[in-house]
């Protein structure tokens, strides 16, 4: 029974890491395209739509990174190592720092948009 649990939880590890590359492939391609067609309109305000280009890609990135961790936290919790464990506990250290100063940059880029309104995109 033990073993048919670790077997299954790889499994749903392994798709939570997919789900994550899938989040990363789209929200890249749709990057890609909104820069090719931000490069190719010249927007009035090139640098407002390249930031939110950027943004939004952030956005997507992180909840990726929230799908990733899941996808460590998974493994670690069928094979519990000492080793494991340390490696769980420095990759959910850097992608939650990765995360904060995601999600600080957004917040700060909102908190702007907030204050110059009809400036948006």
């Amino acid at each position: 029974m033990e073993d048919m649990v670790k077997v299954w939880t790889g499994y749903v590890a392994t798709g939570v890491e997919a789900a994550a590359a899938l989040i990363i492939t789209i929200a890249a391609l749709i990057a890609t395209w909104r820069a090719l067609q931000a490069f190719l309109a010249r927007p009035a305000a090139p640098d407002l739509a390249k930031e939110k280009i950027r943004l939004d890609l952030a956005r997507w990135l992180a909840v990726a990174l929230e799908f990733t961790l899941a996808a460590d936290i998974l493994r670690t919790a069928i094979a519990p190592t000492w080793d494991e464990i340390g490696k769980l506990a420095a990759i959910a250290i850097l992608r939650t720092l990765l995360n904060y100063f995601l999600q600080r940059e957004i917040d700060t880029h909102t908190a702007r948009q907030r204050k110059t309104p009809g400036e948006g995109i």
